[in-house]
């Protein structure tokens, strides 16, 4: 099983969700995050003033996965969340040892 960690522009997760739903992911776990990479955030004007904003938000998406699906799914995140321009993200992708629903007891894949 594998762990992809994907780092996104907000607007972006309805088309991410909506494709990944298509291939049998059903689930995700979704976070609202600040960072920033190579652009080094960006500067904003507010009443005249100009404002350093040193953090960029953007969406944690979190899923567990098969393996075989594994491909698929990082395919499926590159292209319904890439735009072209700085800032489109990141994917981090680990092993998962084991995996237990805590309601059922239920262990490995058939706990996802």
């Amino acid at each position: 099983m594998k762990k992809i960690e994907a780092i996104i522009k907000p607007f972006k997760l309805d088309d991410v969700k909506k494709a990944l739903n298509e291939i049998g992911v059903n689930g995700m776990t979704v976070t609202e995050v600040k960072g920033f990479g190579r652009q080094k955030g960006h500067v904003e004007y507010y009443r005249g003033a100009e404002y350093d904003i040193n953090f960029v938000p953007k969406l944690k998406i979190e899923i567990v996965i098969q393996d075989q699906l594994l491909e698929k799914a990082i395919t499926i995140i590159q292209e319904n969340a890439k735009t072209g321009e700085i800032g489109d993200g990141k994917m981090f992708i680990s092993n998962i040892e084991e995996i237990i629903r805590i309601r059922t007891g239920e262990k490995g894949e058939a706990a996802i």
